[in-house]
């Protein structure tokens, strides 16, 4: 199976497309791990940088990086927060981490269209699922980790059960495919896309963080109506004209990660125009090499940190993607909403949940 490399007229061409996926290879280790600047590789950033290899054509050094995320998968289905040489220096397991590699193996297929690929992945992804699924609460939101004696974290998290959501949609197409049917993951997203859309209340207060603005939208817990409403509430906080999205409300900082995701968030919903503009507002952070600077503080003005990172590389080729609309993986996030209702109900109890809070949520 073929697929056109995307490019984004008057902002990258498919050869810049290429020549930042390159850079995000040179990063990689020679264990197949897509590591940060500082050197150590989480799960959920590794499956971005493949996913965007992918998109670019790079599937051998993605499928390495698939090898990679099998072998260092634990038991229970989860993988060390952080790896460093492939040796675990933060061994708790978090949620999303997991949920994640649900949402990088359906994309491959998409794009790809390797069955066998899935096939052999298929295990991986059940194993890690079931993790996660573990972790939910009875009023479905999904506590943010577990630790290594086996404690679950006593509160959640917006942005990861967010992406939890999608790794959950991805997860039961998968399972559609293989013909494994997974009906706890059914159920444990319908009740997650109840409790991100109607019930903040039910996580850790984040709220001056830009991801926990845009990712209820972008994991497709979020759409219609009250997706519009959200971004717009949100856009004056954190949108910088001309620059990007600050990491944070409060910090003179944008970074390219977070502007293309929020790239891909208003791709999602059909929001274009504004896509289009932020996607070429980010382009200063672009290095000369094809790679990405991961930000600019724009009263110091100066790049901030002092690094390009694989991650904010990744971001980009995703974006460019979903608004070329060029390999059968662009839709990936649009379609994370494909079963949700776009106005939530406002009687708690008629999803048929039980919204008995199981934890106190702290800051």
């Amino acid at each position: 199976m073929t697929h056109t490399i995307p490019e984004v007229p008057g902002v990258l061409t498919r050869a810049q497309i290429v020549e930042t996926a390159h850079s995000i290879a040179a990063m990689q280790d020679p264990d197949g791990g897509v590591p940060w600047p500082e050197g150590h590789v989480d799960a959920w950033n590794h499956v971005e940088c493949l996913m965007a290899m992918t998109v670019a054509g790079l599937t051998v050094q993605a499928r390495a990086g698939y090898d990679w995320l099998v072998r260092h998968q634990r038991p229970d289905g989860s993988w060390p927060m952080k790896l460093v040489g492939g040796q675990a220096t933060e061994v708790d397991g978090e949620s999303n981490h997991a949920a994640y590699v649900a949402v990088g193996v359906w994309h491959d297929l998409l794009v790809t269209g390797d069955e066998d690929f899935v096939r052999a992945m298929w295990p991986t992804v059940r194993l890690a699922l079931d993790f996660v699924v573990g972790l939910a609460t009875t009023r479905g939101e999904v506590l943010w980790r577990r630790g290594a004696d086996g404690t679950p974290a006593d509160f959640a998290l917006l942005t990861g059960c967010s992406s939890i959501h999608q790794g959950l949609r991805c997860g039961m197409l998968l399972a559609e495919r293989v013909g494994d049917p997974q009906p706890d993951w059914e159920l444990a997203a319908g009740r997650l896309a109840h409790v991100l859309a109607a019930h903040p209340e039910a996580f850790a207060d984040k709220s001056r963080f830009a991801m926990d603005w845009y990712y209820p939208v972008l994991g497709g817990a979020v759409r219609g109506a009250a997706a519009r409403e959200r971004l717009s509430a949100g856009w004056g906080t954190f949108v910088e004209p001309g620059l990007g999205v600050r990491c944070v409300s409060d910090q003179p900082w944008v970074t390219g990660a977070e502007t293309c995701e929020l790239v891909l968030t208003l791709a999602a919903i059909g929001d274009r125009e504004r896509a289009m503009v932020l996607f070429a507002d980010m382009q200063h952070l672009r290095h000369e090499n094809g790679s990405y600077w991961t930000g600019w503080q724009f009263v110091n003005r100066q790049h901030f940190p002092n690094e390009q990172s694989a991650y904010t590389a990744a971001a980009v080729i995703l974006a460019a993607d979903a608004l070329a609309g060029a390999s059968g993986g662009a839709g990936v996030f649009r379609d994370a909403g494909r079963h949700v209702v776009a106005n939530p109900v406002s009687d708690p109890h008629a999803c048929g949940c039980d919204l008995t809070p199981s934890h106190t949520p702290t800051t």
